[in-house]
């Protein structure tokens, strides 16, 4: 077995060209990524979608999935706009819970 993600390039392209072509553009610089991280995922659906309802929204929160490089970019992105785990969490819609054992499993790392 080779690569066990998604071909999100693919995946995206698909939907923009059948169902979104007037976003082509503006996806186009992500899309033009070599790779993906789970940020470009979140920022594709986005622009794509737009918001969605409340239902859809707490279903996709429920199976996203981080793995370390993104959990430190999210991280980075507190430090560097000086947030608080409030403030980073409601910009991620993630749970202020999540981001406090993050920063307790991956700041506590790096020190």
């Amino acid at each position: 077995m080779e690569n066990a993600t998604p071909d999100y390039h693919r995946i995206y392209n698909d939907i923009i060209n059948k169902k979104h072509p007037t976003r082509k553009e503006e996806c186009r610089f992500l899309l033009d990524k070599q790779n993906l991280s789970v940020l470009d995922i979140i920022e594709l659906n986005r622009k794509i979608f737009g918001l969605s309802d409340q239902m859809t929204e707490t279903f996709n929160q429920s199976h996203r999935s981080y793995n370390k490089s993104s959990i430190l970019k999210i991280l980075d992105y507190q430090e560097k706009n000086k947030l608080n785990n409030m403030q980073l969490a409601r910009h991620f819609k993630l749970s202020r819970n999540t981001v406090a054992r993050w920063r307790k499993l991956f700041i506590a790392e790096k020190e």
